[in-house]
C-alpha cells in the first residue's frame, strides 16, 4: 500500500506538470493568432498564478477537510476545466475566463503534497517527487509541437486536457487508498498555526522572499524559452516550441539525479551545489555566440541547476520551522512562488519588448543572486531559532 500511495503522488505530479510548459511553447502561435501583443503572455499567467496563490493559501484548511487524497483529485479535475477551456478558446478574453481555473487547480495540490511528502518522506522522495513534475513538463511542449506542426495550438491544449482527465479519473478511484495506507494523515489532525502565525515565525519572511526569487527566475526562463530562441536565434516557431522542453529536461533529469544525493548531502549544500550550476548555465547563455548551439546547452545546464533548489527549500521546512508549521508555511510558499510565477514574466515581456529579449540571462541572474542571499538567510535564522530554544 505504501508503495502505490507514492506511486500515485508521482502521478499526481506529473499532472500538475503537464499544464505548466503548454502556454510558453505555444505562445509564439497563440498570440498571432489571437491578435494580441507577445507581451500579453504575461496577462493569461498572471490571472492563472492568481488563482494558484489563492488556493495555495486555503490548502492547509482545504487539506484538514478533505485530505490530502480528495484535495488532489478536486484539483486536477479544476485543471481538466481549464485546459478543456483554452482548447476551444478563439478569443483573448476565453483564455483569461479559463485561466482561473487552471490556476485554482494547481495551487492546493501543489502545496497539500508538498507538505505531505516533506513530513512523510526523506529528501530523495522530494526530489524524485519533482523530478516527475518535470516529466509532466516535457512531454507537453512536445505535444504542442506536433499540434503546431500538424493541426492547430487549440488541439495541443485538448490533447493534455485528455491526459489530466484521465490521470483524474484514477485518483478519484483510488482515494480509499489514502486512507488506507495510513488513516487520516498527522497533518491533517494537528492544530494549524495558520496564515499569520505562520509570517510570525522568525526567518519565515527570508523563507518566503527566497523562493519568490528561485520561482521568477525558474518561471521565466520556462515561459520565454521558445520566444527567446524566435526573437534572439531566429528559429521557426514549431522548432522553437520543441527547444522550450530543453529546461524541463536538464531539470527533470537534474531532479533524478540529485535524489540519490540529497540524504547524503542535505538540503543546504544541495540548494549551493544547484545554484552553482545555474549561474553556470546563464553566462553559457549570455554569450555573445548568435547560433542556437550554445543557447540549446545553457538551458539544459540552467534546468540541471535549478532541479534540486524547489524540492530542498520545501523539503527542509519542517526540520527548519517545525512539523506542526509546515502545513501553513508551505502554503504561503507556494503563494509567494506564484507571487514570482506572475509577475516576473510579464514584467520580462515588457522589458524584453522594449530592450530585446537578448536580456534574458542578466534578468535570470537577478533573480538568481536574490534568491541564494534569502536562502541562506533563511537557514542562519532557523539555526538560531533552534539554539535560543534548545537545551
Amino acid at each position: 500500500m505504501y508503495s502505490l500511495l507514492l506511486a500515485l503522488i508521482y502521478l499526481a505530479f506529473i499532472s500538475l506538470g503537464l499544464p505548466d510548459s503548454l502556454l510558453g511553447s505555444g505562445w509564439p502561435v497563440m498570440h498571432a493568432e489571437l491578435g494580441v501583443p507577445v507581451s500579453y503572455m504575461g496577462v493569461v499567467s498572471m490571472v492563472i498564478s492568481c488563482g494558484t496563490i489563492v488556493s495555495s493559501l486555503l490548502s492547509d484548511k482545504l487539506t484538514r477537510k478533505l485530505g490530502t487524497g480528495g484535495v488532489t483529485a478536486a484539483s486536477v479535475l479544476l485543471t481538466v476545466l481549464g485546459l478543456f477551456g483554452f482548447s476551444v478558446s478563439t478569443k483573448f478574453w476565453m483564455l483569461l475566463a479559463f485561466a482561473v481555473p487552471y490556476g485554482l487547480g494547481a495551487g492546493a495540490i501543489d502545496a497539500a503534497l508538498n507538505n505531505y511528502v516533506a513530513l512523510h518522506y526523506k529528501a530523495r522522495h522530494m526530489s524524485w517527487l519533482h523530478c516527475f513534475w518535470g516529466v509532466g513538463t516535457i512531454v507537453s511542449p512536445f505535444v504542442m509541437s506536433w499540434a503546431l506542426t500538424h493541426r492547430t495550438w487549440n488541439d495541443g491544449y485538448r490533447a493534455v486536457a485528455l491526459m489530466q482527465l484521465c490521470i483524474a479519473a484514477l485518483l478519484l478511484v483510488t482515494l480509499p487508498v489514502w486512507k488506507k495506507a495510513g488513516g487520516t494523515a498527522p497533518e491533517e489532525k494537528r492544530r494549524s498555526v495558520g496564515v499569520r502565525g505562520a509570517l510570525k515565525i522568525k526567518g519565515v519572511p527570508y523563507l518566503l522572499a527566497g523562493f519568490f526569487g528561485y520561482c521568477a527566475a525558474e518561471a521565466t526562463a520556462m515561459q520565454w524559452a521558445s520566444t527567446y530562441f524566435v526573437a534572439v536565434k531566429g528559429l521557426p516557431t514549431e522548432d522553437a516550441a520543441g527547444l522550450a522542453a530543453l529546461f524541463y529536461i536538464g531539470i527533470t533529469a537534474g531532479r533524478f539525479v540529485s535524489g540519490f544525493a540529497a540524504d547524503r548531502l542535505g538540503d543546504r549544500k544541495m540548494i549551493r551545489l544547484g545554484t552553482g550550476v545555474l549561474f553556470c548555465g546563464i553566462a553559457a547563455l549570455a554569450l555573445p555566440i548568435h547560433s542556437h548551439t550554445a543557447a540549446i546547452a545553457a538551458f539544459v545546464v540552467m534546468g540541471l541547476g535549478c532541479a534540486p533548489i524547489y524540492p530542498c527549500i520545501i523539503h527542509s521546512t519542517p526540520a527548519n520551522f517545525g512539523a506542526e508549521s509546515s502545513g501553513a508555511i508551505i502554503g504561503i510558499q507556494m503563494a509567494g512562488a506564484y507571487v514570482g510565477s506572475t509577475f516576473a514574466p510579464p514584467l520580462f515581456g515588457l522589458l524584453g519588448s522594449a530592450l530585446g529579449f537578448s536580456i534574458l540571462p542578466a534578468y535570470i541572474l537577478v533573480f538568481a543572486v536574490f534568491m541564494i542571499a534569502m536562502t541562506e538567510l533563511t537557514f542562519r535564522m532557523a539555526e538560531k531559532n533552534r539554539s535560543d530554544t534548545g537545551p
